[in-house]
C-alpha cells in the first residue's frame, strides 16, 4: 500500500531529502511502510509520482477527476489542510475514494496572528520602527517619540464575520482584552449563538472599531467587503483579513487606505497566492497597511498538529473508519 506526499514543503519550513528539520514526520512515515515524500509536485510530475499510490497526501496540489481516473488503485486522499477546493469531491464520491481533511488544527495560531495585526496597527509599531530607523528618536528633543497616535483596544468594539471555531477563538481573546464583540450576519447567514450581539453586516459595519474576517470563500462571500462596505466603516476603523483574499475587494481597500477613509488594515491572504503577477496590496507606499505572506496558520505547533492529524486520519482509514471525511 503506497503513500505519496505531494507537497511536503507546504508544511515544513525546511525540506531535505530526509525528515524536515523543524517538524517530526516520523509518525506519518510509520503509518504505512511504503512511503514517498516530495517537497513540491508540478502538474507534469503527477502521473509518474502517484503511480500505484493507494494514499495521496496533498496540501495544495490539485487532484481532479482525470488524476483519479488514471490512478485506479487510489483509495484515500488526505488533505493536509482544512480547505478542500483543490480536490474534486464529487469525482471522489463517484469513484468511491475517501477524502479526509484536518479541521481546527491552526485555531490558536490564527487567533494569535489576528491580534498580532490588531496590536501592531493600534500601537503603530511599523510606523515607529520606520521612524527609529530614520533617526527620529535619536534626534528627538524629549525622551520619547510621539509622532503617531496610539490607541488602546480595551473598550473598543470588534466585529466578527464568520463565527465558527476561528471566529469564536478570536472573540474569546477580544473579551480578555476588554473588548465588546459583535457578530455579523452576512448574506442572511449567522452561526452566532444567541448570547452574542448579532447584526446584519451592513448595520454592523458602522459600529465597529475593528472588523475581523473568518468566513470561507464561497460564491456568496466573494467580494463581501467592497467599496460600499468600506464606506460604511468608521474612518479610524481597522480591517483584518486572515480568511481568504477574494472576500475583500483589494483595489477598493487600497483606495480607502490611500484616501484616509480607513484607519488601517492587516492582510494575511491575497486573491492569488503566491502573487506571481503582483497585487495592488503589495505597493509599499500604501499607508497603515500590514501584509503578511499567508502565515497566520503556520506556527510550528499548528503545523506539527497538522502532520499528526493526517497520520491519525490514515490510521482510521486502515481500521475501516472515516475520520474528518468530506467525501
Amino acid at each position: 500500500m503506497r503513500t505519496v506526499l505531494l507537497d511536503q514543503g507546504a508544511m515544513a519550513t525546511s525540506v531535505s531529502p530526509e525528515i524536515p528539520d523543524d517538524l517530526d514526520f516520523s509518525r506519518l512515515a510509520a503509518v504505512l511502510p511504503e512511503w514517498q515524500a516530495y517537497a513540491a509536485t508540478a502538474d507534469t510530475q503527477m502521473v509518474e509520482r502517484i503511480a500505484n499510490a493507494t494514499v495521496i497526501i496533498t496540501n495544495k496540489v490539485r487532484i481532479d477527476d482525470d488524476i483519479m481516473r488514471n490512478t485506479p488503485q487510489l483509495r484515500l486522499i488526505c488533505i493536509s489542510a482544512t480547505g478542500t477546493n483543490h480536490v474534486d469531491l464529487d469525482a471522489a464520491r463517484r469513484r468511491g475514494i475517501m477524502v479526509c481533511n484536518v479541521p481546527g488544527y491552526a485555531t490558536a495560531s490564527v487567533a494569535q496572528h489576528v491580534f498580532a495585526l490588531i496590536l501592531a496597527l493600534s500601537t503603530r509599531l511599523p510606523d515607529y520602527q520606520q521612524a527609529l530607523r530614520a533617526g527620529g528618536w535619536q534626534n528627538s528633543r524629549q525622551f520619547c517619540l510621539l509622532d503617531y497616535p496610539i490607541r488602546e483596544i480595551a473598550g473598543k468594539t470588534l466585529g466578527i464575520v464568520g463565527y465558527g471555531v476561528l471566529g469564536q477563538a478570536v472573540a474569546r481573546l477580544a473579551e480578555a482584552f476588554g473588548m465588546r464583540v459583535m457578530v455579523a450576519q452576512y448574506k442572511q447567514e449567522s452561526g452566532a449563538p444567541v448570547t452574542m450581539e448579532c447584526l446584519p453586516l451592513r448595520d454592523l459595519l458602522s459600529q465597529v472599531d475593528i472588523l475581523s474576517l473568518h468566513c470561507p470563500l464561497t460564491p456568496q462571500t466573494r467580494g463581501l467587503i467592497g467599496a460600499a462596505e468600506l464606506a460604511l466603516m468608521r474612518p479610524d476603523a481597522l480591517l483584518i483579513n486572515t480568511a481568504r483574499g477574494g472576500i475583500v475587494d483589494e483595489n477598493a481597500l487600497v483606495v480607502a487606505l490611500c484616501q484616509g477613509k480607513l484607519g488601517g488594515a492587516g492582510v494575511d491572504v491575497l486573491t492569488q497566492e503566491p502573487p506571481v503577477h503582483g497585487n495592488p496590496l503589495l505597493d509599499t507606499t500604501i499607508p497603515r497597511l500590514i501584509v503578511t505572506p499567508h502565515i497566520a496558520w503556520a506556527s510550528r505547533e499548528a503545523r506539527q498538529r497538522l502532520v499528526d492529524e493526517v497520520a491519525t486520519n490514515i490510521q482510521a482509514f486502515l481500521r475501516g473508519e472515516a475520520r474528518h471525511r468530506v467525501a
